[in-house]
């Protein structure tokens, strides 16, 4: 670690909890591997003093910082500037603030999923993608599929929320089906059935709950599909074990978290990110949990 002194700068991420995430080693090994004077910090943040930590980060003369659940669309409303892309889908995953005091609010987690979409080698245009999940991941991915040219059916328990989802998305991709369904065992049947790609943008499978998946077990997958998780902790989720054991494609989270990251990383620096070194570090820190 490089040294802390009244030259470095400063970024964060803003969250509630945040005790667990790996992002600061991500992106510290980044800026040391870039020989970059800055720190990335945990800020943990209650919900009831959003408003308060923007204001303080451009006081204690941040140069941005990354927001996460469950402040994504909270930080909008005192923002200066939100990015068109970050308008769509509604929500605002990383902050920065410009020399000129401007404060702008971004939205890497679309670009990020493409990016380790396109790692896992699938290609979303022309193809039928299922989402399972309308929060703040679900619409990022949502988006994204939908910028790529694919078919997007979005299940969420809740349907006024798929449906509220696929209204912001519908005026922006005015030719492609886009559709919100109630997610029962019955539509994702129907649905993950006849999908190319399965996106679980639900919390299902995450640590501590590890042996949850949004698949049923009773139901075979078809060999063409390919699984998406975002979940990253565990790096191997139970419904990659299932793709795997049915000879299915499956991608994990990491990928997203580091490709969201390194974009952000990016904004603020000014340079390109050393991704590898950011896979690396997030591994090994997850190792470590």
């Amino acid at each position: 670690m490089g040294t802390i002194d009244g030259h470095t700068q400063l970024v964060g991420v803003m969250g509630w909890p945040v005790e667990h995430t790996v992002s600061p080693a991500m992106h510290n090994a980044a800026f040391d591997a870039a020989g970059l004077n800055w720190r990335y910090v945990p800020l943990a943040v209650h919900p009831d003093r959003v408003g308060e930590a923007v204001r303080g980060l451009q006081a204690l003369g941040f140069e941005g910082c990354n927001v996460t659940v469950p402040h994504k669309q909270a930080v909008m409303e005192h923002l200066d500037e939100i990015t068109e892309q970050a308008q769509a889908i509604g929500a605002v995953n990383t902050i920065v603030i410009w020399s000129d005091g401007r404060m702008v609010g971004y939205n890497t987690d679309a670009a990020g999923f493409l990016r380790a979409l396109a790692e896992g080698g699938f290609q979303p245009e022309g193809k039928r993608a299922v989402v399972v999940g309308a929060g703040g991941a679900g619409r990022a991915v949502a988006y994204a599929l939908a910028s790529a040219e694919a078919a997007v059916t979005v299940l969420n328990r809740t349907l006024s929320r798929a449906e509220s989802l696929v209204a912001d998305l519908a005026p922006l991709f005015p030719s492609l089906p886009l559709r919100p369904l109630p997610l029962t065992p019955a539509t994702f049947r129907q649905e993950a059935q006849s999908a190319d790609l399965l996106v679980n943008a639900t919390s299902l499978g995450m640590w501590p709950q590890v042996k949850r998946s949004p698949w049923p077990e009773e139901l075979p997958m078809p060999p063409s599909l390919t699984v998406f998780d975002l979940v990253y902790n565990p790096l191997e989720t139970k419904l990659m074990r299932q793709a795997r054991a049915a000879g299915v494609q499956a991608i994990g989270g990491l990928g997203m978290l580091v490709h969201q990251g390194a974009i952000a990383w990016e904004l603020w620096a000014g340079q390109e990110a050393p991704v590898e070194v950011m896979v690396a570090a997030a591994k090994a820190a997850f190792s470590q949990c």
